[in-house]
Order: structure tokens, then C-alpha cells, then sequence
């Protein structure tokens, strides 16, 4: 079916069910980023592959709602859909829930899968709707409509081993009932993948760029309970997890075992990750403590163990980056014919050589010249561009390994530039030396600090409508919580042992895209009588294109910084390079 008729199918299932509207948002059932193809239902519905976006259908409208990262492609994906675009994140769009509030009639019921629905959400549209007595209808048309719907996968789990992980299940889950008495709870409910997969040190293949496994978790003070399909346990991880007093549910089994928790009980959990169906099947009379999870601040502080394999990834990672930012600028110097994909798939090949090496962790970036101003581009057998000897290609990757997860960009100059693209080039490289080198007192939040890398183009009134960056899990998501850079308000203080990426860009739409990445990672620096100072240290090792650079624009200081990181970039990865890759890194890393 084309987009136009599976929402008019859809519009005939609401009828059928007297719905005025229907909301079909990204998430899955644990309000996950990243989801596996069985959750994409606003993907299928709508034809807008982004990662965020939430659809919503009337009877006579439809709408899109998502961030700045996607409003170029999402502008093109649903051009002829007769889906209107609402960017989000703008003063004069209205969220959703106020639109719908808007546009619909007094009695109206709006339905959603409230599988897909968080209980912040629910909350809000409850708060929202009362004055217009709308009513809200837990309901799934998906499944009547998505006749060929991908299942969600069998893939067998696997242990994460401490060597990489630092801690076991057993000490993470004693650090979690230390929280649990402190705050006087009986149970602890998870339905966030990436808090399960770190808690009970268990990985898997479900999600793809995310090693998780579809569950969820209840932890008690003598027990814990682990909700998957048995089918992807072996006997062997069955005993393994069983000595460590927990215990194996079926996924499907959660439901009826919240509704029999003791309404004397008192459970914590966390209302943006669990979702509304669960809710429900909590007895109403149970005393609820709703709080960020508290798993997310443990695993976001690295221990000592991850924190030294972290270095070790990153290094390892950035050697297939070297080797191909070499291969595609002496191929396309050479006028060999290539495309984004071909360069896709060739990075792809180099981090599988790498050691420890599980798959990537986001789906590459790789787009040339204005291709790159869609932040979240995906290159695609239709709309790919064939690589020139001029202008820049842009390249945001990362790998998996047991080690640690990556996260780098690179944008590479293939040839000739313009003066418009070498300015912008070193404006984005002024703003990503600005947070590499800040000293900063302990206290401060990303969002106290976003604006660091933002000064040099605010300065001559450019911006990038999205986060300057963002937590990076270990061997787990790319995002991590809670820690961010970023002008929306966060309140979470950034602690010595954080990873955090330093991606500022400039997006010209018809023009380019430029962002330069790497990560780095939150480590004292010194204390003074007036406090605790930290500072970043940048784990990312790879050079920055000396091409794009206009010398004139840098500070005595910015081009210090710059020689410094190209000097630790050689010395680091030389080692592992042949003479003829070590040369080449040599000149792309030389001292201004």
C-alpha cells in the first residue's frame, strides 16, 4: 500500500472503533530510541525513516511532529502524503497533545497501543483533555493493519563479562537495593533495554545498532525477576543468572505479575520508561514512587574497569577511521567511482577487522555535500550521490565492541572548497576546541555549558538546531542518560567518569553539512579553595582535515590545541598502522 492508503485504512479501523484520532509514536514497548522493525509503526505508516517523530491521524488530518535534526528529510519523505510536517522545537508549533486539544470536539476519544505510551505521556494528555472530556482509548489497529509485520526477534542472549564490564549482576544489583532501602521501596520496576542489559550484565541482538534484549525487570530486596522470552535463554545462562537469585518469567507474564503485587507494596520505577499498559495492571491502591531509574546514574558514572577498556576502544576504533579516511581521499583523487554507500560499506569493513568488534552502533552517516545537511541522513540505493573530487563528505559512525561503544564524525574535504565551506569548517572546529579545552567548577549541567560551543557561531548569527551532544553507554546505546549538551534544561550535574560527545555543526540546506565529533569523557582537573574544577579529556583519536582549516580564524591557543591532538593522534595509532598508513597519518596530523 502506498502512505495515502494505509492511512485512509487506518481511518476506516478508527470508525469502526469510534475513534476521532489515533496517535502512533516511535517508541516500543520499553520507550526505546532505537526499535526493532516490529516496533516502527510510524515508520511503516508514514514513509519517515527518522529515529524520533511522533504521526498523528484525525478524520480529516494528519501530522508528523519531530525535531531539527530531521526537518529536511522529513520535509522530503513526506512530500505527496498529504502528511502535514510540525517542527518541533519552533515557538509557533504546538506540541501534539495541544493540537489535538485544539482540533478536536468535546467528547471526542483519541486512541493509541498504550504499549507505546509512557505514563508521563498518559498523565499529560489526561491533564490536557479533561476540560474538553476527551476520552483516551488503549487500543492496537496496527496489528489489524500491518498484514506482513516483522516479528520481534529469537536471538539467543548472551553474558556480558566483567573483564569488560568491571562490576557483576550481583554487585550492581546491591548497589541498586542500597538505593531501594534509602528510599523505603519493596520493588524496583525496568522496562528500559539498555538499564536491563547493564544491570543484569546480559546483551543480545534485538534491536539493531543496540545489543539488547526485548524484557523487562523487577528487582526486589532478596530477589530480582527477569521477563523474556525463555527461548532465548540457554540452560547455561538459565543457571548462571538463577545462582545470582533471579528469576526467569515469560515476557508476557509481567502484566499479570504487577497486578498481584500487595497493594501494601511500594514500587519506584520510572514514568518516561514505563509505559501505560503496565500502569494499569499496577493495583491503583499501591503506593507508586515515580523518579528517574535508578539504575540510570550508576551506569553512567564508567568505573575504573570501563573507563581504561573505553581508551582502548576508542583507539582501536579510530584505526579503522584513519584507514578509511586515507582509502576514500587517494580513491576519489584517483577518479574511482564511488558512492556514499560504497564509502558506507567500506568503513563497515575496516571496524569488522578491528578486534572485539559486534556491529555498529548507529546506522552510518555518509553523505556528500548537501546531503549532509539532513543531520540523520541515510544514504539509499535511490537518493545516493557519487563521490567528486571536491567539496566535503560527511562521515558520523560508530562501532560496538565488547570494550565500549563509539561515536565519532569526521567531514572530509575530497578536493576543491569553496571560501564559504573552509569558514564554516574552522567555525565548527572553533566551537568543538572551545568545550575540548573548558576547565569548569563541579555543579554544572550540560545545559550550563552548551553554550561554549555555540559562542563562535552565535558571534556571527549561525546556529545547528539540535544538542551539542550527548551520553555514550558502554557496549550499549550511542544516547545515553541523562547526561547531554544542550539548550533544553538539564538538571543532572556532570560527574567525574561521564562520557559525552562534542558534536557542534553548520547545516546549510542546497549548500552543506559540517560537524566535527569525538567524545570525551569527564575527569578531575584540580581544587581550589574556591571548589572541585573538572575537565574533559578527549578519548576520540583521529585527524581533523587540515584542508578545510582557514589558519587566519584560529586563536594562538585553538591552533596549540589542535597541534597537541594530532601529536597524541600519531603517536597513539601509529603503532598499529603499516609504514605507508603511518606516513600518511604523519602529514595529516603535522603542526600548523
Amino acid at each position: 500500500m502506498e502512505i495515502r492508503e494505509k492511512i485512509e485504512a487506518l481511518r476506516k479501523l478508527m470508525a469502526k472503533n469510534n475513534l476521532d484520532a489515533y496517535i502512533i509514536p516511535s517508541a516500543d514497548a520499553h520507550q526505546s530510541e532505537y526499535v526493532a522493525e516490529h516496533w516502527k509503526s510510524r515508520q511503516w505508516l508514514s514513509g519517515f525513516t527518522g529515529s524520533a517523530g511522533t504521526l498523528v491521524v484525525t478524520k480529516e488530518e494528519a501530522g508528523l511532529w519531530t525535531d531539527g535534526r530531521y526537518y529536511i528529510q522529513a520535509e522530503k519523505q513526506l512530500e505527496n502524503t498529504g502528511i502535514k510536517l510540525f517542527k518541533m522545537g519552533l515557538p509557533s508549533t504546538p506540541s501534539h497533545i495541544d493540537w489535538l486539544k485544539k482540533v478536536l470536539n468535546k467528547g471526542a476519544t483519541v486512541g493509541f497501543d498504550g504499549r507505546v505510551i509512557s505514563i508521563s505521556t498518559l498523565k499529560e494528555m489526561e491533564q490536557k483533555f479533561k476540560l474538553k472530556n476527551i476520552n483516551l482509548n488503549f487500543i492496537d489497529l496496527i496489528k489489524d493493519l500491518w498484514a506482513d509485520r516483522p516479528a520481534i526477534p529469537k536471538d539467543p542472549i548472551f553474558i556480558h563479562e566483567v573483564i569488560y564490564a568491571g562490576k557483576s549482576r550481583v554487585q550492581k544489583l546491591s548497589e541498586v537495593r542500597e538505593i531501594m532501602k534509602e528510599k523505603e521501596v519493596d520493588y524496583y520496576i525496568i522496562a528500559s533495554l539498555d538499564d536491563i542489559a547493564w544491570l543484569f550484565n546480559i546483551r543480545g541482538c534485538d534491536v539493531k545498532n543496540n545489543p539488547f534484549v526485548t524484557s523487562y525487570a523487577i528487582v526486589g530486596l532478596e530477589e530480582a525477576w527477569l521477563f523474556i522470552d525463555l527461548y532465548k535463554v540457554s540452560n547455561e545462562i538459565s543457571e548462571i543468572l538463577m545462582k545470582d537469585k533471579i528469576n526467569l518469567c515469560s515476557y508476557e507474564s509481567i502484566n499479570e505479575f504487577l497486578s498481584k503485587l500487595h497493594k501494601d507494596n511500594k514500587s519506584i520505577y520510572d514514568p518516561n520508561k514505563l509505559n501505560a499498559s503496565l500502569f494499569n495492571s499496577l493495583h491503583k491502591e499501591i503506593e507508586k514512587v515515580e523518579e528517574k531509574n535508578l539504575t540510570t546514574l550508576i551506569k553512567a558514572i564508567k568505573n575504573e574497569v570501563e573507563i581504561e577498556n573505553l581508551r582502548k576502544c576508542h583507539i582501536n576504533d579510530s584505526v579503522a577511521m584513519v584507514r578509511f579516511i586515507k582509502w576514500i581521499k587517494e580513491e576519489v583523487k584517483k577518479g574511482s567511482s564511488l558512492t556514499e554507500i560504497d564509502a558506507e560499506n567500506k568503513l563497515l569493513n575496516y571496524r569488522k577487522e578491528r578486534e572485539l568488534f559486534v556491529g555498529t552502533s548507529f546506522d552510518t552517516i555518509a553523505g556528500y555535500k548537501d546531503h549532509a545537511a539532513m543531520m540523520h541522513y541515510k544514504a539509499t540505493p535511490e537518493i545516493t550521490y557519487s563521490l567528486k573530487n571536491q567539496g566535503y563528505f560527511l562521515v558520523d559512525s560508530g562501532g560496538q565492541y565488547l570494550n565500549g561503544t563509539t561515536d565519532i564524525t569526521r567531514t572530509i574535504a575530497l578536493g576543491a572548497l569553496t571560501e564559504e565551506e573552509k569558514r564554516d569548517f574552522t567555525l565548527v572546529l572553533k566551537a568543538m576546541i572551545s568545550l575540548s579545552r573548558l576547565k569548569f567548577l563541579y555543579g554544572a549541567t550540560g545545559s550550563n555549558l552548551d553554550i561554549i560551543a555555540r559562542k563562535p557561531l552565535w558571534d556571527l548569527g549561525l546556529d545547528y538546531k539540535c544538542g551539542t551532544g550527548h551520553g555514550v553507554g558502554f557496549f550499549s546505546t550511542v544516547h545515553e542518560e541523562p547526561q547531554r549538551f544542550h539548550q533544553v534544561t538539564n538538571t543532572f550535574t556532570l560527574e567525574k567518569g561521564m562520557i559525552i560527545t562534542n558534536e557542534p555543526g553548520i547545516y546549510k540546506e542546497g549548500k552543506h553539512g559540517i560537524r566535527i565529533e569525538n567524545t570525551l569523557l569527564v575527569a578531575e582537573n584540580e581544587t581550589t579553595e574556591f571548589g572541585e574544577f573538572l575537565s574533559f579529556e578527549t578519548i576520540s583519536f583521529c585527524p581533523i582535515d587540515l584542508e578545510g582549516i582557514v589558519i587566519e580564524l584560529l586563536s594562538p591557543e585553538e591552533i596549540q590545541w589542535l597541534n597537541e591532538y594530532h601529536k597524541q593522534v600519531y603517536e597513539k595509532l601509529s603503532p598499529f598502522l603499516n609504514k605507508e598508513e603511518a606516513q600518511w597519518l604523519k602529514e595529516a596530523t603535522k603542526s600548523l
